[in-house]
């Protein structure tokens, strides 16, 4: 039988520390199978983990999900392990990085304080927690120590939450933000394909045109058409499409940055309306 999943995700990039993190929970756990997510987060955002995360595990079969994206490393700031509706068990900092997936997952039913030293390695640094603390929690929860037994109970209200920005359909548009920003350039904005189909009270045919507006892309917007795929416009062309990496609509301009050209970036609020035809 194929053993317990841990998932896992940090910014910790192409150096040696999820190697060395793999290796602590494989020396507590042997059989476990330790799926790597990503580890080339934007350093420190805690937010972009948090994005990646929550649109990865509903693809995942239950397990444990390690996420390490923690600023706060050595401070007063907790480390939490929690179960979900679902049953997986997610393990990180409580900095928010873990409750938009777990809110994919069915919520959080359970919160516990990561307090146990008996389940970190011997010698706790400062500044590895991902190495010290987290990994080895994980790997003792993969390998059947029970939740309850990594610190005390904390109530679900009391972590810290993120909340992504939610798309607003408003006076004939939808109000919505950039979400993310992939190595591409392409533009993830809160929405789904449903939202703009709603505006012009149909389906979305390729080619149909919409106006994004942001303060970045200047006086008049953009006109972009909406499209199947990035090969449907001319090189440099722009497109609105439905993001299947991510889930949810994106701006791209095919075999370029969207980001760089409009002057996009997180969070940035974006107005799209249907174009007049």
């Amino acid at each position: 039988m194929a053993g317990p999943l841990i998932s896992f995700l940090t910014d910790f990039g192409g150096e040696s520390a999820p190697a060395i993190c793999r290796g602590v929970m494989l020396g507590i756990a042997p059989d476990v199978r330790i799926l790597d997510l990503n580890h080339g987060v934007r350093k420190f955002s805690v937010r972009d983990g948090a994005f990646l995360l929550a649109r990865a595990v509903a693809f995942l079969p239950v397990g444990v999900h390690l996420a390490v994206v923690d600023p706060g490393v050595g401070t007063t700031r907790r480390g939490i392990a929690v179960r979900v509706g679902r049953g997986d068990l997610l393990v990180g900092p409580d900095n928010g990085l873990l409750q938009p997936a777990a809110r994919v997952l069915g919520g959080i039913t359970a919160a516990h304080e990561l307090a146990n030293a008996g389940l970190f390695l011997p010698h706790v640094s400062t500044t590895f927690h991902g190495r010290d603390v987290f990994a080895p929690v994980a790997a003792h929860l993969a390998d059947g120590t029970a939740l309850a037994d990594v610190g005390p109970p904390i109530a679900p209200d009391a972590l810290v939450d993120l909340r992504l920005p939610e798309p607003v359909a408003r006076s004939g548009g939808l109000d919505t933000a950039v979400l993310f920003i992939d190595s591409f350039g392409n533009v993830r904005l809160a929405g789904q394909p449903e939202d703009l189909a709603a505006l012009v009270n149909g389906p979305l045919e390729p080619g149909r045109r919409f106006r994004i507006s942001a303060v970045a892309i200047g006086a008049g917007g953009l006109e972009v058409t909406w499209q199947s795929t990035f090969g449907e416009v001319a090189p440099a062309a722009s497109l609105l499409y439905d993001d299947a990496d991510y889930g949810g609509l994106a701006l791209a301009v095919n075999q370029g940055s969207a980001a760089e050209r409009y002057g996009l970036e997180i969070d940035t609020p974006v107005r799209i309306e249907p174009a007049p035809r």
